[in-house]
């Protein structure tokens, strides 16, 4: 859910440029609020149906981190269609709150944590092994995925799911371990999804390629 470098903003500012939807799962056609914000680029129903038709049959009681979660559609997504839990990370504090309103909203606190948190520095206080799927869509402008994707994997079990977003020219470098299970790309997005070894190996980019879809 790649956006601008946070800043806290007004009440009006999260009222109103639009909406995504659920796609699938028990939630399916919810739609969530895409609040005004320069770079607020939630990931596009194709996208995110390609993606979670990847991740079928993997989702299944699934330990689910959304890094960068903006309007939550990545990490709900994998909520609805069976994740046993999920933590949504999210540097903006009208954005968090936002994200809390729709946790409540679908009777998920039990299940769904969101933390208002800068990413970068919430990732070294976490436990290792905790996460089985991974989303990482960070603001494009920021550049984060190096250091991203340096603090990442611990916190990733044995032959975890890693799921990037990127722009459509760039592919950032998979961490030791991970190799490319499969992407695409749009005109603006390149998307790809990685999984952990199970044992230690040396990460590669050779995988197969999703066929490629044009908006």
């Amino acid at each position: 859910m790649a956006r601008s470098p946070s800043t806290p903003h007004s009440r009006a500012a999260q009222q109103g440029a639009g909406q995504v939807r659920i796609v699938g799962g028990r939630w399916r056609n919810t739609r969530l609020p895409v609040p005004n914000l320069p770079g607020l680029r939630p990931s596009s129903d194709r996208v995110r149906e390609t993606l979670f038709n990847w991740l079928t049959g993997e989702l299944a009681g699934a330990r689910v981190l959304d890094l960068f979660a903006g309007t939550g559609a990545l990490g709900l997504e994998a909520m609805s269609r069976g994740a046993d839990s999920a933590v949504l990370v999210e540097r903006d504090p009208g954005l968090a709150r936002q994200l809390g309103e729709v946790v409540t909203r679908l009777k998920a606190a039990d299940q769904v944590t969101v933390v208002n948190a800068d990413a970068l520095a919430w990732l070294e206080q976490q436990p290792d092994a905790a996460f089985d799927i991974a989303f990482v869509d960070p603001p494009f402008a920021a550049g984060l995925w190096d250091a991203v994707l340096a603090r990442l994997p611990r916190l990733l079990a044995p032959g975890a799911w890693l799921y990037i977003e990127s722009p459509h020219d760039q592919a950032p470098a998979l961490p030791p371990g991970f190799v490319l299970h499969r992407e695409g790309s749009t005109r603006e997005v390149r998307y790809a999804l990685a999984r952990a070894s199970r044992a230690p190996a040396t990460a590669t980019l050779n995988g197969e390629l999703s066929t490629v879809l044009a908006e």
